[in-house]
Formats: structure tokens, sequence, C-alpha cells
């Protein structure tokens, strides 16, 4: 493992500073990065022997050769960047939000479900991996979206609070749709009873946090922080951000929402400043490995098979997903620009949850092998596309505010 650290360190720097170069978002070149490092790059079929498959590899054979441990800790970085991102959006931030982020989301996520399953019914697929894959294609990306707003330096906007609250919405009906499409698969029906249970934990984990939570976590940071001793208030905050994404997952819910819950916590600390300072050099190590670690298990060898369907797919994706969303933001009356960047930002980015939904599918035998790779084609190319999407909205407001003038 030391020296598959070292190969993404070393190639990672090299890389992500080409892109920096040359203006690009650092997110870019991380997956770049991956795909070139990874097993599955095209780069092995030119160095390896005749015969040898790049699936063989997955074992152990080129650069990167524990793809387990990668997988570990690039978990570990989306837990860490959704709990620094968590920092900067108090309690009362978050409030003022709710009821909007619940109908938003549902609006946009459905609208694209049902879109995305209609379009590969047309493209020949039959109608269990046109589920599974409506399903994984209407559900956004937490990590990618947060990252780049952090990258790009649109964190405090009026928008992205919205954005990251419909993202936690969009992450609890994740785990109600996995569980709902696995009974399907095997039962042939949807459980009502779990879908009910995953609503109600994730309530009482949320309106838990946010009244007792918040009255309990916040004055032990501050007394750890009294002590002025920082080693001892990064391990109180780790402490906090792990525990929380332990609590979510006992309780069947995503380890993201857990981070973020723990990171609104800690803002309500008049520490929050400080701690956010102390793990972010940490969360930016873990968050390379995280996008490195996604862009060396892409199957890219596979682009000439699956690139005509994947780019059907992606445009019904982005192009419903932007019409939901925005539709969802002018029934619940936000302001024009606030809709506009809001819908633009969550229009693209597929990722951890469309692959995870996938790999369920696949593990159960549900539906056909080819989905993973179009899965990961499908997220590589959206989430290449989601800087420009952001960059778009930042020159259309500008010319909406200045036509209602």
């Amino acid at each position: 493992f030391v020296t598959d650290l070292a190969f993404i360190m070393i190639i990672g720097a090299i890389v992500t500073l080409a892109f920096f170069k040359i203006k690009q978002p650092l997110i870019i070149g991380y997956l770049f990065a991956g795909m070139l490092l990874g097993p599955l790059s095209p780069l092995w079929s030119w160095i390896l022997p005749p015969g040898s498959h790049p699936s063989d590899m997955l074992e152990g054979v080129g650069i990167l050769t524990d793809m387990s441990a990668l997988n570990l800790f690039s978990e570990i970085g989306v837990i860490l960047l959704l709990f620094v991102i968590g920092i900067e959006f108090p309690y009362a931030k978050i409030k003022s939000i709710g009821r909007m982020a619940i109908g938003i989301g549902s609006i946009g996520l459905f609208a694209t479900l049902g879109a995305v399953f209609y379009a590969a019914t047309a493209l020949g697929m039959n109608s269990m991996d046109s589920l599974f894959i409506a399903a994984a294609l209407s559900i956004s990306s937490t990590a990618v979206i947060a990252k780049i707003l952090e990258e790009m330096g649109r964190i405090k906007r009026e928008s992205t609070i919205l954005v990251l609250g419909i993202l936690i919405v969009e992450d609890v009906i994740a785990v109600i749709l996995i569980s709902s499409l696995q009974s399907i698969a095997l039962v042939g029906t949807v459980s009502i009873e779990s879908i009910l249970i995953v609503v109600i934990v994730a309530t009482g984990l949320i309106v838990g946090t946010f009244t007792v939570g918040t009255k309990i976590i916040p004055p032990l940071i501050d007394r750890v922080a009294a002590s002025e001793h920082h080693e001892i208030l990064l391990l109180s905050v780790l402490g906090v951000c792990f525990g929380y994404a332990l609590l979510a997952n006992i309780v069947g819910l995503s380890v993201a929402i857990g981070a973020f819950l723990a990171g609104v916590l800690v803002a309500e600390s008049k520490s929050s400043e400080v701690s956010k300072l102390l793990a972010s050099p940490i969360k930016d190590m873990f968050v390379a490995i995280f996008f490195i670690s996604v862009g060396a298990l892409m199957d890219v060898s596979q682009l000439q098979n699956y690139i005509w369907v994947a780019i059907v797919l992606i445009a019904v994706a982005i192009g419903v997903k932007f019409g939901g969303n925005l539709l969802g933001n002018f029934l619940f009356s936000q302001k024009r620009d606030k809709a506009l960047r809001a819908a633009l930002t969550l229009a693209a980015p597929r990722g951890e949850f469309s692959i995870v939904i996938i790999k369920t599918g696949v593990d159960i035998g549900a539906v056909s092998s080819f989905l993973f790779p179009l899965v990961g084609i499908i997220s590589i190319i959206t989430t290449f596309l989601s800087p420009f999407m952001i960059k778009v909205s930042d020159k259309v407001v500008p010319i909406l505010e200045k036509k209602n003038v």
C-alpha cells in the first residue's frame, strides 16, 4: 500500500499541477491521474504481454496493487470532505432551507428517474436494467459537487446551502432506492415497511442532531479548545466526525449524511474556524485518494462499446435534472439567479451512489454486467462537465440580471 500511495501522490501532484497550469479544476486532474495509474487503463495493454486482460490486473498487476485499501481510504476522503463542508453551515442556515430542499430535491430526482427509465427502455434495455440505471442516474454526486464548489470558491454562496440541503435529501432517497430495488429484484414487490423505517430513522437522526446534539457537542468542543492544545482539539473534532459517520452507518444511512451533520455540530461551537483549519489538510489528502481511486476503477477501455448509449443517457439525465430542479425552485418561489445556479450545479455529476446502486444490482444478479462500465463512463464524463456547467451559471446569471434592470 505504501508503494501505491507513493505513486498516487507523485503522479497526482504532477498531473494536477499540469491541470492547474492550464486553469482546469483539480478534480479533473485527480480523475485523469487515476486513469493513468489504474489497472483498467488502456496504457497497460501496451505494456503487458499479449493475451493479458485488463481485468486480471485487479488482483495485483500494474502500478496500483491494493484496490481494496484504496477504496477504504477513499471512503475516509468522502467523510472528511462532507465534514469540513458541514462546518461552513451552522444550524440556522440549514433550518432555513429544510422544507425547500425536500421539495426541490424530490421533484428533480423523481423527474430524472422517470425520464431516464423511458430513455433506457427506448434504447433496448430490459425493464430491470432500465430501472437500476434510472435510479443510478437520478442521484447527483455529493462528493463531486462539494469538492468542485469548494475548489472554485463558491462554497459560501447563497445557492450553495440549498444545493447541499438537496444533496442530503437525495442521499436519504438513495438509501431508500437501494433497499426498494433489492426488494423488487429479489421478491418482486416494494417493501413499504423498509421505506418507512429509513424515513423515520433519517428524520430521527436529523432532529436529534439539531435538538439534543447542538446542546451537547458544541460546548464540549469549546471546552477542549480552551486547553489551547491543537492536537487534542483535532482528535476531538475527528472523533465527532467519524463517530457520527459510524452512527449513520449503523442506522442504515449514508456515512456522508453523518459526516455532514457532524460538521454542522462543530459549526455551532466558538472554535469552528480553528477546527476547520486543523482538519482541512488531512481532508485534502484523503479526498485526492478518493478521486484518483475513482479514476483508477473506471474501465475506459470499454468506452467505444457504450459511448453512444452513455451520451444519450447523459443528455436525458442532465436535461431533466436541470429542468426538474429549476421547476422545483420556481414552485418554492426562489430568486431566479439562485434557482439557476442551484439547478446547473446539481444537473451534471453522477458518482458514488450511482456506482453503488449498479454494483448492488450486479452483485445480486438482477441486472446485466455491462451496466457497471456504462455507469463508470457516465460518472467520469459528467464529472468532467460539472465545473463547466457551474461556470455557465456565472455567465448566464449576470446577463439575466441586466435584462431585469
